[in-house]
């Protein structure tokens, strides 16, 4: 038995989750899918910065964010083969789009602030897609559970693995040779440490580390090194961190808070990234199917924009779909078929909207973060000549760079 949705938004993220947040905003109902029980908090903590700022005050939740996480003012960055800090950048600017402001943010806290703010029955849960056919102005979703949806919309959001992604035509993304180790720490009491975002550059590796308030920090490597039997084992992973920064360069309270992380609370994952030319002759959305977030633009994490990316997504997915849908609601047809027809157009030049204005954005930001990740965690010795002497300056500018942009209200036209 087939049944029949406005809109369904595959996958409770960042995105799917500000892309129906936006549309409740403006009126408009959707269905979010999440294959797993309940909400994803893999990865702990992710950088918030302007940009993300701007699109989660267009949802209605920053102040209720601020509220709970510490604005760092500063990044220091130290080289650990020379001891020397080779650059110190305050977050305390102005951009074109006024103050920078930057915090980290537990991924759970973010995605349940989202969530509260959402309709009953919005999210149904243990809901894994597993095809997608055509059907007339519809699509039809074919559930593992033997459920079938019928949408006039789809939205893609279900990650780097993406489904949806898949039917539009994208390959599975590529392997960059680096991996991501992470983990987050909370005290009993306060940590003592400033808000202050500190990174270690050694050979091959990038180590951050900044609290995200008074009792918790969380921290991450990069490394161009991947070990299978590693990644499945916490105890190596810790060892592992601890190995890259044991020397004198790193301070002895900071490797106290890797060496005092639970294991249960480190995780390791590989990096991926979208090639920008697919962005660039692929279908971000073709008919009535779209895709956003991880499923659009899976970026490594060297400029901090992927989660931020994502809710810029959502704002815009949002206003654009809104804007579409809300233009004909007073438009009289002559009959259904006219009457689907032309909301299937209307559908249809929204997501077009969409992926124009996300188009260059996503290269633009997969760009950076290749090219900041292939010098800061350069294994060479020119690589680290530049980064150490030359770019340090540069470089960590980039990131402060990028999150100066507005995605925009969700007001429309």
């Amino acid at each position: 038995m087939e049944e029949v949705q406005d809109i369904v938004i595959v996958g409770a993220g960042i995105a799917g989750l500000t892309a129906s947040l936006g549309l409740h905003k403006l009126g408009i109902r959707s269905l979010v899918l999440e294959s797993s029980g309940s909400l994803r908090i893999t990865g702990f903590a992710i950088g918030t910065w302007t940009n993300a700022w701007k699109a989660l005050d267009a949802v209605g939740i920053g102040d209720s964010l601020r509220q709970q996480r510490k604005q760092i003012y500063w990044n220091l960055s130290t080289s650990t083969i020379s001891g020397v800090q080779i650059a110190a950048m305050s977050f305390v600017a102005k951009g074109k789009y006024g103050d920078h402001e930057f915090r980290c943010v537990n991924r759970k806290l973010l995605l349940e602030a989202l969530a509260k703010e959402l309709p009953s029955g919005t999210i149904r849960f243990s809901s894994k897609v597993v095809s997608i056919e055509i059907s007339g102005f519809y699509k039809l979703v074919h559930l593992a559970d033997g459920t079938i949806l019928k949408t006039k919309v789809l939205i893609g959001c279900d990650g780097v693995n993406s489904v949806v992604a898949k039917w539009l035509g994208f390959k599975a993304p590529t392997f960059t040779g680096r991996a991501a180790i992470r983990g987050c720490v909370n005290f009993k009491s306060n940590h003592g440490f400033e808000p202050k975002f500190f990174q270690f550059f050694g050979k091959a590796f990038r180590f951050g580390f900044l609290p995200y308030d008074d009792n918790g920090v969380y921290w991450f490597l990069l490394t161009s090194s991947e070990d299978k039997e590693r990644e499945d084992d916490p105890i190596k992973m810790k060892q592992f961190v601890l190995s890259k920064l044991g020397n004198e360069y790193v301070p002895d309270e900071i490797k106290a808070v890797v060496e005092n992380t639970e294991l249960d609370s480190i995780i390791s994952s590989p990096l991926r990234y979208r090639h920008p030319w697919e962005l660039l002759w692929g279908n971000i959305n073709k008919d009535n199917v779209c895709v956003a977030g991880d499923a659009l633009h899976p970026m490594t994490p060297d400029i901090g924009q992927g989660g931020c990316a994502a809710l810029e997504d959502g704002v815009v997915l949002a206003r654009c779909l809104a804007e579409a849908l809300l233009k004909g609601q007073s438009e009289q047809t002559r009959g259904e078929g006219d009457r689907e027809r032309e909301e299937y157009k209307r559908n249809e030049m929204g997501l077009k909207k969409y992926a124009k204005e996300r188009r260059w954005r996503s290269i633009e930001l997969i760009n950076t973060s290749y090219f900041v990740g292939f010098l800061q965690q350069g294994n060479g010795q020119v690589t680290s000549f530049l980064r150490d002497n030359i770019l340090p300056t540069f470089l960590a500018g980039l990131p402060l760079k990028r999150a100066d942009f507005d995605c925009g209200k969700l007001s429309i036209s």
